[in-house]
């Protein structure tokens, strides 16, 4: 098993309403992460993962992306200490 990390991840752009927290969950999970995605007051998306740091990094490139009818302009990324706080992997629902 690699090194377990935690990131914790604000997307920017046309994220909210384009399905991006389906297409996290759906990602995360099949990564074999854990954690939650939330949409957030101002727009943006919040990603909170824990993980294998290789499969958190491909979650990351995923946050480029997006979904179909998503436009990410902007990806940032704090780096934190594994917790170990998550048993799955959630979409919270209602804005922060």
């Amino acid at each position: 098993m690699g090194e377990l990390r935690r990131i914790h991840a604000f997307v920017s752009g046309r994220v909210q309403g384009v399905f991006f927290r389906s297409f996290v969950k759906e990602h995360a999970e099949e990564l074999g992460l854990v954690g939650f995605v939330r949409n957030l007051y101002d727009g943006r998306v919040e990603v909170v993962a824990e993980g294998e740091k290789e499969k958190l990094e491909e979650l990351i490139e995923l946050l480029h992306v997006g979904p179909p009818h998503a436009v990410v302009e902007k990806v940032e990324v704090e780096w934190q200490d594994y917790t170990g706080d998550f048993d799955s992997f959630n979409i919270r629902y209602g804005l922060f």
